[in-house]
């Protein structure tokens, strides 16, 4: 029978090494994290959701639109306040929003058609510059007045969410309908009868 001789301290050394550890367990610290992320977002949510609930209702169908107080793009000033007295379609718009694109001529053909009904179109132009607003305009074939936002001010006010969206404003000043997206000749006809039917 072979004998199999270790060299000296051999032994010593296999014994000496350190047993196999178990699998860690999850530090207590990221079960904390875990367990308050969720509460941490849902209240959150709640003040945003609070926040939204308490702010100015003028973009609400049946309220008082909220005033607009811009500057178009020849620089002359645009208030909706010098627009009493008349229907109003204020249009929220940007040069690389695709549905726009669509429903330009609808508002093209609507400005023209009750121009001798006293209404006035109104485009603010959303997170956009003024060189592409202007070269997109041209393209359409769009002459209503249409003005800058630079500062999200009136996106504000009206509770933007994203072009498309078209305000109908009675001649009192008041919404009488709101598109959010874009406008098919359907949507135009019958929100326009809410602010044409008592001119």
């Amino acid at each position: 029978m072979t004998r199999i001789t270790l060299p000296e301290g051999t032994e010593a050394r296999m014994s000496a090494a350190p047993a196999e550890q178990p699998p860690r367990r999850p530090r207590l610290s990221w079960l904390i994290v875990a367990a308050v992320l969720p509460i941490l977002l849902l209240g959150l949510w709640a003040i945003l959701f609070l926040a939204e609930a308490d702010a100015p209702t003028g973009r609400q169908v049946g309220a008082q639109a909220p005033e607009l107080d811009l500057v178009d793009l020849d620089g002359n000033q645009v208030r909706l306040a010098d627009l009493r007295g008349h229907p109003v379609i204020v249009n929220f718009w940007a040069s690389w929003c695709t549905p726009c694109v669509d429903e330009f001529p609808l508002l093209q053909d609507a400005a023209a058609k009750h121009a001798a009904d006293g209404l006035v179109l109104v485009g603010v132009v959303y997170r956009d510059n003024a060189d592409a607003a202007r070269a997109f305009m041209q393209r359409m074939g769009a002459s209503w007045t249409t003005a800058m936002d630079p500062d999200d001010v009136a996106a504000g006010r009206y509770g933007i969410i994203g072009p498309p969206e078209t305000f109908f404003i009675n001649s009192d000043g008041i919404i009488a309908g709101r598109q959010i997206g874009q406008l098919l000749r359907a949507d135009l006809d019958r929100q326009l009868a809410t602010i044409l039917a008592e001119e």
